[in-house]
């Protein structure tokens, strides 16, 4: 039987530290580097997503909802009040959904954007298409779901995706409830 020197274990643990410590030092150092253009790409994004959600706004305001929730009034070139975007989330199948959401000035949704899914493929990930999206457009507060005939303001849920549904259409009610509270419990809808 070969006697173990304190040196034969001590080298392995050494040198694995080394390289642990070296390895962490050199991700901080990534992150660090690349954080400020991942920032940048992702305020590029949102920036985008506010045009596609609220396209007849030249420039956005930010503003805060009681509880420091961040929204945008949309506003034309002369000033004027186009509508509002929030950001909303919700919990669906596959986790949470954040939902970005276009609100024109006389309560209705003017447009619906997913910013965040991770449902099942070919079911619920069909949540994206614009033919699902298009369907909140002109809605008002209240919205519901229907698996069969939609009545007015009802959606009608993608097939084998109702979690997913619902969770679009409650991510597009609380920005709808949102409008309320920003512009003091108006809604024309």
């Amino acid at each position: 039987m070969k006697n173990f020197k304190l040196s034969d274990i001590l080298k392995p643990v050494i040198v694995l530290t080394a390289i642990c410590l070296v390895t962490s030092a050199l991700l901080a150092y990534t992150n660090k580097i690349t954080a400020p253009e991942i920032e940048k790409q992702n305020a590029q994004a949102a920036n985008e997503a506010r045009s596609t959600v609220l396209s007849e706004a030249k420039d956005f305001e930010s503003a805060n909802l009681s509880g420091n929730e961040e929204y945008f009034i949309g506003k034309s070139e002369s000033g004027d009040i186009i509508g509002y975007v929030f950001t909303t989330t919700a919990k669906s199948y596959g986790g949470e959904i954040k939902v970005m959401v276009g609100v024109n000035a006389d309560g209705t949704v003017n447009a619906v954007e997913l910013l965040q899914i991770n449902d099942t493929p070919g079911l619920g990930m069909n949540a994206k298409n614009p033919e699902f999206l298009e369907q909140f457009n002109n809605k008002t507060a209240g919205i519901g779901v229907n698996k069969n005939a939609p009545a007015e303001n009802e959606i009608q849920a993608l097939t084998g995706a109702t979690i997913t549904s619902s969770a679009v259409t409650s991510a597009v009610n609380t920005a709808l409830n949102n409008y309320a509270k920003v512009t003091g419990g108006a809604n024309n809808g």
